[in-house]
């Protein structure tokens, strides 16, 4: 059974980085930092445009912190759907909760229908559920193609036992798609320990910024922050190394 290779990037170059490295599919995405939001769409088509071998899936989410969404948001996201879809993604990925950290089906329907038939990953807003078996089941039930999880742990690898549980669960039904500190060091142990068929990462190293004049007293976001001129980039060879080390799988 061989593996599919899915990539975690912020950028038009990371798309090119991971199609060059052998990757399947990119989830597109802005504010890494974040854990992901909607990039823009001249980002989308930007990227469209620049790959042909790989599928790119394009991640919809309008801000960081949870995933219970006003009904503003929900219109931005079903419009943000619509959008990507019409520019030519093959893929969104989203993922929206109740308080009571349950999947939120009337808003899933919601977004699954402006998808107008693309593939659905629920992100992982799904390590937040309060109960993940009956999270999956209420997922495969709206059609959801594929969960992306750590096994609701820090990683996938400390994760791998409820992983393996839930793509035991899921069978046939929707791909359960290990994600979370994937490295080429433990990519063979999650997959081997997990059963998966599709493997999630991100393969960032830092790289820095071209400018030659600097001003080190503004900075741009808030307390926390990173080094104004030090930019994290997609390797491609990082992107190699964990598809080898990860091989076709068992």
């Amino acid at each position: 059974m061989s593996l599919t290779y899915e990539i975690c990037i912020d950028s038009t170059a990371g798309a090119v980085a991971a199609e060059r490295a052998g990757a399947h599919r990119v989830e597109l995405c802005s504010a890494l930092f974040d854990g992901g939001l909607t990039p823009t769409l001249g980002t989308v088509e930007a990227t469209l445009a620049a790959v042909s071998s790989v599928r790119v899936h394009v991640i919809i989410r309008p801000r960081g912190g949870d995933f219970i969404y006003d009904e503003h948001e929900i219109a931005a996201m079903e419009r943000d759907v619509a959008t990507v879809r019409d520019a030519g993604a093959q893929g969104v990925v989203i993922g929206v909760l109740t308080p009571a950290g349950e999947v939120d089906t009337e808003v899933a329907k919601r977004l699954i229908g402006a998808a107008g038939g693309l593939s659905v990953t629920f992100h992982r807003a799904f390590d937040m559920a309060a109960d993940p078996f009956a999270a999956l089941d209420v997922l495969a039930g709206l059609g959801v193609d594929r969960v992306l999880t750590s096994g609701q742990d820090v990683t996938a690898l400390e994760g791998a036992p409820l992983i393996a549980s839930l793509v035991e669960r899921a069978g046939d039904q929707l791909i359960v798609m290990p994600g979370g500190g994937i490295t080429p060091r433990n990519v063979g142990r999650v997959v081997a320990a997990t059963g998966a068929r599709e493997i999630h990462f991100a393969a960032l190293v830092d790289a820095p910024s071209p400018a030659t004049h600097r001003n080190p007293h503004p900075f741009m976001g808030g307390e926390l922050r990173r080094p104004e001129y030090l930019r994290q980039v997609t390797s491609a060879a990082l992107v190699g190394e964990v598809i080898a080390a990860g091989g076709t799988g068992a």
